[in-house]
């Protein structure tokens, strides 16, 4: 069923973190509906509006990544593929500040 798709330990671990972040928003959402707020991005938004901003943020700088990974090897001469593992760090921690200061 999945065979399409090349699941490696750091796709899977992505797209976990993506669903567990889906559910706890939605039981966030029960608990404590949301009121719209005005952070450094340019509109009004909710807790789900930031949510979804910051997966398409951290979706773009994963794909950036991997786009560019094999030119940094050209670039600063690495005996090897950075690891992905950075880009994942890079782009949780993008959609944290998105989430708090969005």
């Amino acid at each position: 069923m999945f065979e399409w798709m090349a699941w490696t330990t750091p796709v899977a671990v992505f797209f976990s973190c993506i669903l567990l972040m889906l559910l706890g928003m939605t039981v966030w959402e029960i608990k404590s509906p949301t009121l719209m707020r005005k952070g450094f991005l340019p509109l009004e938004t909710t807790r789900g509006d930031r949510l979804f901003i910051g997966l398409l943020a951290a979706a773009y700088v994963n794909l950036t990544f991997v786009g560019v990974s094999g030119k940094l090897v050209e670039w600063f001469a690495l005996q090897s593929e950075p690891s992905i593992w950075i880009s994942f760090g890079v782009s949780m921690a993008l959609l944290v500040m998105i989430m708090r200061k969005g």
